[in-house]
């Protein structure tokens, strides 16, 4: 709700900056702009066949797991209670590798986040570089991208007003 409130806040506030100096907008879909670039369809492609397949790795080990637990169980009144505990840790030790490897793989610094930035980075900074050198050419102080949640892809530093809001609330000079 804040985010909502507080973008419409600063798109009338940008309505207001622009009637009042000139500023030039413009906006983009970036969605748009790399559906269009045959090489991250290509990417994207390859991540997904990635990502397929390390999550049938991870299935399999999970697989796995639930195969010795339904063994364990069937096997578990004619066990000894030092059998048991073998048992048991063994299938604690293989939940612990799938999980760390679901992790390795899918984590927040895993597998399928560095291949991301390996494949699809390059592409992303190539469309940012030009969307840069657009807007510099056709002397626009702001590109916003309509594809997601609002956000701003360029902005000429001109037109930046935070050191005045700070100057204004007294926390600089």
């Amino acid at each position: 709700m804040k985010k909502v409130v507080f973008s419409i806040v600063f798109f009338m506030m940008l309505l207001g900056l622009n009637a009042q100096q000139g500023l030039k907008l413009g906006y983009v879909d970036t969605d748009y702009i790399l559906s269009n670039i045959p090489e991250y369809k290509a990417a994207e492609k390859e991540l997904d066949k990635v990502s397929v397949d390390w999550q049938k790795e991870v299935e399999a080990k999970y697989s796995e797991i639930d195969k010795l637990y339904k063994s364990y169980q069937a096997d578990a009144i004619l066990l000894t209670d030092e059998m048991k505990k073998k048992r048991e840790n063994e299938i604690i030790n293989k939940e612990k590798e799938a999980k760390d490897l679901q992790k390795q793989h899918f984590g927040v610094e895993g597998d399928l986040f560095k291949k991301r930035q390996e494949l699809v980075k390059p592409i992303q900074d190539k469309v940012f570089s030009a969307i840069k050198a657009i807007a510099e050419k056709s002397g626009l102080g702001m590109i916003l991208d309509k594809s997601g949640q609002v956000a701003i892809l360029y902005a000429n530093s001109k037109y930046d007003k935070s050191d005045d809001v700070l100057v204004y609330l007294g926390y600089k000079k």
